[in-house]
């Protein structure tokens, strides 16, 4: 009842709770095209520079598909975006109204970042066989570059909301505004580091998944292993392998600089229930003596701070924010134990030991690795943002201080849930008619050769 005594008289709290969801469904919708479109170029430019190296057509054609899908999901994820900028005027007035000033140059150059990327895109999936083969390459390099800048502006304004910097309240009015303080505030490189790594592992496992289930099917009907999908499955898998180490030293980083600065949050996705020294570090039903302190503070009987010290106003749901945060954790060893089986079978083929895991038992565990992946990033931005709450703004705005007071924001929901539906299903259409019916090399006009560099 105190968060309903904060809300305006003409609000609900049904229409705070459909505020509330139809947020975290359209950012956790978004979120997963925007990695997608984050790796898929990188891997499209990693195929066509080894078309380029090796004149091998296999590559340019994997290079050539990639890139319509990339297409296609950029212009969804254009459409996802931009609700949620609507999203973030309509349903938290309070917010953009008081604080917009703060981040707003954040969006600006994240527009201007996602307009790059929008023209040369256009001018990579254009110039196919009307460039020459080294500046066809180089036009995709921006998109890559801009579609990293497009994130990073992204994430400074998360970052901010979680580690509120560049401004003073005075009387409860903003004050002393200072964009750039605001978007380099210490919360930043860890956060879009974090963000950047997640979405080149989510797109890396998920376009080998694809893979890793055609070559099944090559197994099941006893044919050879299509060259198409053992390299369409390695490059992919590959990025997403290099990544998983990187992600865990990163990881670590966070939840270092939550214990900092966002101590109740720790608290929460720690399961610190009281104030103490010696924490144990626990993980569903394992539990260490000790070792949470040990790994935190450096000494085994260093105190923690637990959510008995925190007014219970003040603290998150705990128990969702654990089960994101294990969640997370979870999926990310075993896609790292993933990724180490990998690069041993990588070592040891370039020993010419053996060849590379193409056997049925790798590919059955590699084919999920990019759902595994996409639950991963949802479980860790569940954390981090329910982990924020009450706070919009943390230690600044409530929540509920910032939603829209009109009556009736349930209804926004149901047609949201509405339109995404029918856009999901148009997607996955689309992207499958491409899979039935993929371009081959002998097929197509070749008014140039793949030329061959080194």
């Amino acid at each position: 009842m105190e968060t309903f005594a904060i809300l305006a008289d003409a609000a609900t709290l049904a229409d705070f709770a459909a505020a509330r969801q139809q947020m975290a469904f359209t950012l956790g919708f978004h979120i997963i095209l925007a990695s997608i479109g984050i790796g898929l170029p990188a891997i499209t430019l990693l195929a066509e520079w080894r078309a380029l190296r090796t004149g091998d057509e296999v590559y340019a054609e994997l290079a050539r598909r990639w890139m319509k899908a990339a297409g296609v999901l950029f212009a969804v994820g254009a459409v996802s975006g931009t609700v949620l900028s609507f999203e973030m005027g309509t349903l938290w007035p309070g917010f953009m109204d008081t604080y917009g000033q703060v981040f707003g140059a954040a969006f600006a150059m994240e527009g201007i970042a996602f307009f790059i990327e929008a023209i040369f895109m256009g001018i990579y999936l254009y110039g196919w066989d009307r460039l020459p083969p080294r500046t066809h390459f180089l036009t995709g390099i921006p998109v890559v570059i801009a579609g990293l800048m497009s994130a990073s502006f992204v994430v400074t304004v998360n970052a901010w909301m979680n580690n509120p910097r560049g401004f003073t309240l005075v009387d409860g009015e903003v004050t002393e505004v200072d964009p750039i303080a605001a978007m380099l505030n210490p919360n930043t490189p860890v956060q879009a580091a974090h963000l950047i790594l997640a979405s080149l592992m989510v797109c890396g496992f998920t376009v080998a998944s694809v893979y890793a289930v055609a070559l099944l099917r090559d197994h099941r009907r006893g044919r050879p292993l299509d060259p198409y999908h053992r390299r369409g499955f390695a490059i992919p898998f590959t990025l997403g392998a290099i990544c998983a180490p990187l992600q865990v030293l990163v990881g670590d980083w966070a939840v270092r600089h939550v214990h900092e600065h966002q101590p109740i949050k720790f608290a929460a996705m720690e399961g610190i229930e009281h104030t103490g020294g010696g924490q144990p570090f626990k993980f569903a039903i394992f539990e260490i003596p000790g070792a949470l302190s040990l790994m935190t503070t450096f000494d085994v009987n260093g105190v923690l701070r637990g959510l008995d010290s925190f007014p219970v106003g003040e603290r998150p749901p705990a128990e969702v924010v654990r089960i994101g945060f294990e969640l997370m954790i979870a999926i990310g060893v075993a896609l790292l134990a993933l990724a180490a089986w990998w690069a041993l079978a990588w070592w040891r083929h370039r020993k010419g030991r053996r060849d590379l895991p193409y056997r049925p038992w790798f590919l059955r565990i590699a084919a999920p690795a990019g759902v595994a992946a996409m639950v991963a990033m949802e479980a860790g931005w569940t954390t981090t943002e329910v982990g924020r709450q009450p706070w919009i703004v943390y230690g600044v705005m409530r929540t509920e201080e910032a939603v829209n007071p009109s009556p009736g924001l349930r209804f926004g929901l149901y047609a949201v849930l509405a339109v995404y539906a029918v856009l999901t299903v148009a997607t996955i259409s689309v992207l499958r008619r491409m899979r039935r019916r993929p371009e081959r090399a002998q097929e197509r006009p070749r008014p140039r050769e793949v030329e061959v560099v080194g």
